[in-house]
């Protein structure tokens, strides 16, 4: 019986493990492994929810355990820190406690194929202080982390132990750093409405964005500029064509001398593969992106796979896939075909991933959400208020309906309206 190990429980290695279990795992034909360091999935688009308290993790998170048993597939937590390629084995780093204590020791898995989408990390560029001083939105425990953090300042400028504007630089201006600097005035404005004692121009937000524009990603200057536009409404201060080369704890340095004062720091300016691909032995790029064939197949042994931001894949034209949310779920669904398609044994080739640019989607909280469909058809249509908002839930509501069904999918969007309605619109404490 074929073992498969898949790593990663992002939104693309859910539906893979979700389509191999119920294609072959509950047949009993193979045994499907999924490990991730996390205990549950939440949609990763949704992290800088997660981390003002917009979005209930108890609510929207899903058990892997759980899921893995209702799919056909087994779930292991840990962080992949070792590959024989020769014995096919992968070894797992030893599972801690929060407090430290170790719960498991280091393991090992064997595999027959085994599939990397462990996502990407942010990419510091080498600037110096940035894991020292500053926070990412790389996992949930980052953002829960940030949470905290975010809850802290509050509470002390909310009694008085801190005086001034509270000042807050975000260096990236896509979609996290955008949406982020929305959610974050949401944050203030909704805990004025319940009587907090903070100031109406209590945030200093700065964005800091190396590039000439606020999100480069939507194809059309118009909707950018919307998008730069709104954060100038909200109040945000957006540096354009700004390059950090420091991080302190009181702030960033940049190229042309100027130091912007921050008591919080969100990095959020491009990402990269995880460190640890560096010591597996395969063939990666300088971004630590596994070389990958069009079918997903890894240049070093054609036992391994890799998709989403964690793989270089090649396009027909000569460039490669884009690092985005819609990249690894497309791509995850054609690596599952391929190692379905080789469990079988058919002699059919493998499927060749082309990538579908279905568009882009901003989301400036209750604000205004603007985006780009179909990019990929003559430029794409240019969505903005109402309908742009429409798109942007409905990409949620597809993920649900995917992971848990379209009968459950509907009983967990009504719960989640409910729990809307009936608790705070803010989860901190």
């Amino acid at each position: 019986m074929d073992k498969i190990v898949v790593i990663g429980g992002g939104a693309g290695g859910m539906e893979l493990v979700k389509k191999l279990g119920n294609k072959l795992g509950k047949q009993g034909s193979a045994e499907i492994t999924l490990v991730d360091v996390s205990s549950h999935h939440i949609w990763k688009p949704l992290l800088h929810e997660l981390a003002t308290g917009s979005l209930d993790e108890g609510i929207n998170a899903i058990d892997y355990q759980v899921h893995g048993a209702h799919n056909g597939y087994r779930y292991q937590q840990g962080s992949l820190i070792g590959l024989d390629k020769a014995a096919r084995k992968i070894t797992l780093a030893p599972l801690l406690d929060a407090a430290g204590q170790q719960v498991l020791p280091a393991r090992e898995l064997s595999y027959d194929y085994l599939v990397l989408g462990i996502g990407a990390v942010t990419n510091d560029f080498g600037t110096p202080g940035v894991r020292q001083y500053s926070h990412s939105l790389d996992l949930i425990s980052s953002a829960m982390s940030l949470r905290e953090r975010i809850k802290t300042l509050f509470i002390q400028h909310a009694h008085g132990q801190r005086s001034g504007r509270l000042n807050m630089a975000i260096v990236g201006a896509g979609a996290t750093g955008v949406e982020m600097s929305a959610e974050l005035h949401h944050m203030a404005k909704t805990l004025r409405d319940y009587g907090y004692n903070i100031s109406d121009d209590l945030l200093n937000i700065t964005i800091v964005e190396a590039s000439d524009s606020v999100m480069p990603t939507l194809p059309k200057a118009s909707l950018r500029q919307a998008v730069h536009n709104k954060l100038l409404e909200l109040g945000v201060t957006v540096r354009t064509n700004t390059f950090v080369t420091e991080v302190r704890e009181a702030g960033l340095a940049t190229k042309d001398g100027t130091f912007i004062d921050a008591d919080l720091i969100l990095w959020a300016a491009g990402v990269k593969a995880p460190e640890v691909m560096q010591e597996l032995g395969l063939d990666i790029n300088r971004a630590n992106q596994v070389l990958v064939h069009g079918n997903g197949r890894s240049h070093s042994d054609e036992r391994i796979f890799a998709f989403g931001d964690c793989a270089a894949v090649p396009q027909p034209d000569g460039s490669f896939a884009p690092p985005r949310a819609q990249t690894a779920r497309q791509m995850a669904l054609v690596v599952a075909n391929n190692l379905i398609s080789l469990h079988r044994g058919e002699s059919t080739p493998l499927q060749e991933y082309v990538y579908q640019d279905l568009g882009s989607i901003v989301n400036l909280s209750r604000f205004s959400t603007v985006g780009n469909l179909f990019s990929c058809f003559r430029g794409g249509l240019a969505v903005v208020g109402g309908p742009a908002r429409f798109v942007y839930a409905s990409l949620y509501r597809r993920h649900l309906w995917t992971m848990h069904g379209p009968v459950k999918g509907v009983f967990m969007l009504a719960l989640n309206g409910m729990q809307r309605y009936l608790r705070p619109q803010l989860k901190l404490w």
